[in-house]
């Protein structure tokens, strides 16, 4: 004989959304990650209609007829286009409840630090009209923290840079919230564009997104490799308007870097000027932990511990943190409702 408890939590599973820039994750209570998809729609101009989500909408970047068009609803963090982020969010709590369609659960999404009321209000409403029964935002350094597993309820200063896709958040967190926080819209996305620029500028070759990415992950860096790198690279010449193929240094993708690297170095040094003397003292002693893809960048820890002198810890899980944070709090909910943003 079933319970009621137990009949409502078939129809209630709860959900943990990483919404971001870059890739959507996607956590249930009880099975963990569920969806790990790119923040891209397909859709089709002339009937309106959507074509593919995620992983098959990212393959279609650049390559579609002139009536599809792959969009990136999330920019910065915050939502570029309302109508086609709760499109995304509905197939992406479709897939996760893939056993039933007719469930509301209690859904909570981790946000940039300094996202306007507007923005969090264009969050919560996406969420509510993609069948959500309950919407909790929680700060994206607070959930990174969580999943990193900082000691966030505890009288003492933890730092935590968390890279994402559009926002690179920095926060200084002690007793359940943050002392300092800040997000810089500067992050992955714009290493991507700073690569595109650079090349186009350096060699009049013109490539992509999905290709300024690869360059990104197989040669980018934040300081200088043991062992030289290169990689061959296609695209478009731009003064001849044929394809062409060059070979690329990891000297040149860390000097097509450089300037946003400067961006959230500084950042963090502004961080670490305005926390008091009494947290500084903790982090010099528990050092940086950075999560988020963009700590996946080549000797990022050597040149932040270069320029901060702190120890800097790569977070045990650094692309799912977030996501991994927010879903410990489906399990708090007293903990959920005294840290999350209103």
């Amino acid at each position: 004989m079933f319970s009621l408890r137990s009949i409502l939590s078939f129809f209630s599973d709860d959900l943990a959304i990483d919404l971001g820039t870059a890739n959507t994750l996607v956590y249930a209570r009880g099975q963990g990650i569920i969806v790990n998809e790119p923040s891209i729609v397909a859709i089709n101009r002339n009937t309106g209609k959507i074509e593919a989500v995620g992983h098959e909408a990212k393959e279609m970047l650049g390559r579609t007829p002139g009536n599809i068009v792959a969009i990136k609803p999330m920019k910065d963090g915050v939502i570029a286009d309302f109508d086609i982020t709760e499109e995304m969010l509905k197939y992406f709590i479709k897939r996760a409840h893939k056993r039933n369609h007719w469930l509301s659960p209690r859904i909570v999404i981790c946000i940039p630090s300094e996202i306007t009321q507007v923005e969090k209000r264009a969050v919560r409403e996406s969420a509510l009209k993609a069948r959500a029964s309950e919407v909790y935002l929680l700060e994206e350094c607070m959930a990174a923290a969580i999943g990193a597993g900082l000691p966030i309820t505890e009288p003492g200063g933890n730092l935590i840079v968390d890279i994402g896709g559009g926002t690179t958040d920095i926060a200084v967190i002690s007793l359940s919230g943050p002392v300092y926080s800040r997000s810089v819209r500067v992050a992955g996305n714009e290493m991507d564009e700073a690569i595109i620029q650079y090349i186009k500028r350096k060699h009049n070759l013109l490539i992509g997104e999905r290709s300024a990415e690869q360059v990104k992950i197989g040669l980018g860096s934040a300081a200088p490799l043991a062992e030289p790198l290169t990689m061959e690279i296609k695209g478009r010449d731009l003064i001849e308007g044929i394809p062409k193929t060059i070979v690329i240094t990891d000297e040149e993708v860390r000097e097509a870097l450089s300037d946003t690297i400067d961006i959230i170095v500084n950042a963090i040094r502004v961080a670490l000027e305005r926390t008091p003397p009494e947290l500084s003292a903790d982090i010099v002693d528990k050092g940086v932990v950075v999560t988020g893809g963009g700590a996946l960048l080549k000797n990022l820890e050597v040149r932040l511990k270069k320029e901060t002198g702190l120890p800097i810890f790569l977070a045990e899980d650094p692309l799912s943190s977030a996501v991994l944070g927010t879903g410990k709090m489906l399990d708090d909910l007293a903990l959920l409702k005294r840290i999350s943003c209103q």
